[in-house]
């Protein structure tokens, strides 16, 4: 064919199809969307700058981000389009080869435009202003550039398998969505009842269009799939929950406190705050009396000195005495910087508690230390089932985010907080100022003690 026919043929394909992802795929591809895929198409067209996708198994999510890919790449100049999985296989052998699939159904003179190679598809005319580069989000520190630095006049970053990516990845992404042409879409199961992807359709919902697609209702899953999965873990299970449904789980498999008992301990009509935070991690204070925790939640405070939070404890006491409330315990982290914390108040006349939380628990039997005491305490307040907290997601995504395992010896070991910290990337610093509370409980050796006095938790860490 003629270079000139070519040109002829590549503009008007481009006119036809520029805003029209859905006629591209039926015209080009020969192929009939889903009616939810046919929303995801529209809404990228429509300039929508945000979704996220979770679902069932099998709906047809890597067909339909290999679509996108595609159909960005041809209709628009310059652009860059970057894919990203939790790791390898799910990267190049799913979705890579997904897209590679596609690219052979189109004609020959679109096939001809493009370069396809293992890690990125480009333009041949223009290969570093258009292409699709394909980059593992592995959880390991170094990994987070993944969706970092891409900016042209479109932009288009696709994550799949979204539950699997570190939070870290998706905080050094913003700024390649600064560009007024780009778009984020995340797909994925819902395995995790945490993290970037699970916030999408919850607490930052309002900033994303969100779609859940049931495998009840996909043609492209056979029933018998969604009976096995029943039939071996039931219809009422979180494996049915993620796996056919498209629902977060109810609560993470290695959660210690499942998320449905925190959930089901929030006071409606309480509010919760969100405090202003600066530095690494947080000093954290928690009020709670018998089955409540006092106030609208855990106070958090960043960039405190030693001094600043023993003036900030003083405070909150000053505050409880105005109020008529009793101040029974005061337990305080005493590891590392809260030792100067304890030190100084007892001083002052305090009545405090150092506790260290790695040292034996106070009950002997199947705990490594008294930090998983402390959690099986609080696991235990929850299941009385008439706790009451406020509706603090920040105390709610923390408690539920620590797991849990085993000892060489065969001891439940909570993870520690480094653990945690090079997990999510951050401390889950008003999960442990509420652990502590159950601190005085713990080395009074009583199980059952949640009527006791007011006790006072403050996690010193600047």
């Amino acid at each position: 064919m003629q270079e000139e026919s070519v040109a002829t043929l590549l503009r008007e394909f481009q006119q036809r199809y520029l805003n029209d992802p859905v006629l591209f795929v039926k015209e080009i591809l020969k192929l009939t969307p889903d009616s939810w895929q046919e929303e995801v198409l529209t809404s990228v067209a429509s300039g929508e700058r945000r979704i996220s996708v979770r679902s069932g198994h099998g709906v047809g999510k890597s067909s339909c981000a290999s679509w996108l890919m595609i159909w960005h790449q041809l209709t628009r100049f310059p652009q860059k389009t970057v894919v990203t999985a939790p790791s390898h296989s799910q990267l190049h052998d799913a979705l890579g080869a997904e897209v590679r699939k596609w690219i052979t159904s189109l004609p020959d003179v679109l096939q001809d435009q493009l370069e396809v190679f293992t890690d990125q598809i480009r333009l041949k005319a223009s290969p570093s202003e258009s292409f699709i580069s394909f980059r593992v989000s592995r959880p390991e520190k170094g990994s987070a550039e993944a969706l970092q630095g891409v900016h042209s006049d479109h932009v288009l970053l696709v994550v799949d398998e979204a539950s699997g990516i570190n939070d870290a990845i998706f905080e050094a992404s913003a700024g390649s969505m600064s560009g007024e042409n780009a778009t984020t879409i995340l797909l994925g199961n819902p395995v995790r009842g945490q993290g970037f992807f699970y916030d999408t359709h919850n607490k930052l919902s309002k900033n994303w269009k969100t779609l859940r697609v049931n495998c009840e209702d996909s043609a492209r899953v056979s029933k018998d799939f969604v009976q096995d999965i029943a039939d071996r873990y039931g219809s009422e299970s979180n494996q049915f929950r993620v796996r056919v449904l498209g629902e977060f789980p109810l609560a993470d498999d290695d959660a210690i406190i499942p998320r449905h008992l925190v959930e089901s301990a929030v006071a409606r009509d309480t509010i919760g705050v969100d405090v202003a935070r600066y530095g690494s991690d947080a000093s954290a204070i928690c009020l709670r009396q018998g089955n409540m925790i006092l106030g609208d939640g855990v106070k958090t405070k960043r960039g405190l000195n030693t001094m600043q939070v023993v003036g900030w404890i003083r405070s909150e006491i000053e505050e409880l005495k105005k109020k008529n409330l009793e101040v029974g315990d005061i337990c305080i982290d005493s590891i590392g910087l809260g030792a100067g914390v304890v030190d100084r108040l007892l001083e002052e006349g305090v009545d405090v508690r150092g506790i260290n939380v790695g040292e034996a628990p106070s009950i002997a039997g199947n705990y490594l230390n008294l930090r998983t005491e402390l959690w099986e305490k609080c696991r235990s307040w929850f299941e009385e089932l008439d706790v009451v907290i406020p509706s603090d997601e920040t105390l709610i995504s923390e408690l539920c985010s620590v797991g849990y395992g085993f000892s060489s010896t065969g001891k439940t070991k909570v993870e520690s907080k480094d653990e945690i910290r090079k997990r999510l990337g951050s401390s889950p610093d008003s999960a442990d100022a509420l652990i502590l509370t159950f601190a005085s409980y713990a080395s009074r050796n009583a199980s059952k003690s949640w009527s006791k006095p007011l006790v006072r938790e403050i996690k010193g860490i600047v």
